[in-house]
């Protein structure tokens, strides 16, 4: 498969996406209530929490689908809702995979390159679905529809990704491969990604964003969310149950530490002790404790 192997142009500015004092929702239901935000750096921002949180809405309002009752949304300077310019420059994938049934995989993506522009080749290359070109979309798989649903984000490119569970359905191949696509695309773009996958989102994002409730509950960078315990798990030829301070867990020896920053220091002395280490894994995800809480 051939994902994104040609770089990707960069910007010459990046244009500012202001999310400013936002209440959004559906008739006379309120989803969002005062949320504000700014993103100005090309880098993956995760939008996190529970079912219901109003991550959906979130980005539909983003997108320009959904006017805000309360605030604006601007993207360059220029009101989402009120300009199709500022449109034009994001991309929106819904985590509803809405596509045509009647039609082939390649008709499909050619009736929204007609709305929008694009490359229905460059689409089909990008999310390997030369094969299922000539396929109609009812007889495709869940996972094969999401890969087709992905690739028309993919028609052209855009400055704004805004993409709510992309990777929902996928097998772990092609999940993986759309994650390498994101990660490369952030090195100039703005992308916005939802997902329920914990260890999917510390994994690939530079950023959190946490609704809850339908407000902000936090806006940082992954790297200063830490757990409320650092555990790390090891495996080893020989038995350290006879070590301090060490269970067994899963076929792991788990050691409590205050910080990775430990996590050395353990190995070093283990491989010293003759110790064999075969594996060293992260036990706990920081992002586990905003579900908990």
């Amino acid at each position: 498969m051939v994902l994104g192997s040609e770089p990707l142009s960069e910007l010459t500015q990046l244009s500012p996406l202001q999310i400013l004092g936002v209440d959004a929702g559906y008739g006379e239901k309120t989803v969002l209530h005062d949320v504000t935000f700014t993103v100005s750096e090309p880098s993956i921002y995760v939008v996190l929490g529970p079912n219901g949180a109003g991550k959906t809405t979130l980005l539909r309002t983003i997108a320009g689908i959904l006017r805000p009752s309360k605030g604006s949304v601007n993207f360059g300077g220029t009101n989402v809702y009120n300009s199709k310019e500022a449109r034009r420059r994001l991309s929106y994938l819904s985590h509803l995979n809405a596509l045509p049934e009647e039609m082939t995989v390649r008709e499909a993506l050619e009736f929204y390159a007609s709305i929008e522009g694009g490359d229905v080749d460059r689409a089909l290359e990008t999310l390997d679905l030369q094969k299922l070109e000539g396929r109609k979309m009812s007889t495709l798989s869940q996972g094969q529809k999401k890969r087709v649903s992905v690739g028309k984000v993919f028609l052209r490119e855009r400055d704004l990704y805004l993409l709510d569970e992309p990777t929902s359905n996928l097998d772990p191949a092609m999940a993986r491969d759309v994650r390498d696509l994101l990660l490369r695309l952030s090195r100039s773009k703005i992308v916005l990604y939802s997902s329920h996958n914990l260890y999917e989102a510390k994994e690939i994002g530079k950023y959190l964003v946490l609704i809850k409730d339908g407000t902000l509950q936090l806006f940082d960078r992954m790297e200063n969310i830490r757990p409320k315990e650092y555990r790390v798990g090891i495996r080893a030829t020989g038995d350290l149950s006879s070590l301090k301070d060490v269970e067994m867990s899963n076929g792991y020896y788990v050691f409590h530490v205050a910080g990775q920053e430990e996590v050395g220091a353990i190995v070093k002395r283990l491989v010293q002790g003759g110790v064999t280490v075969t594996e060293v894994k992260e036990l706990d995800n920081p992002l586990e404790d905003f579900f908990t809480r």
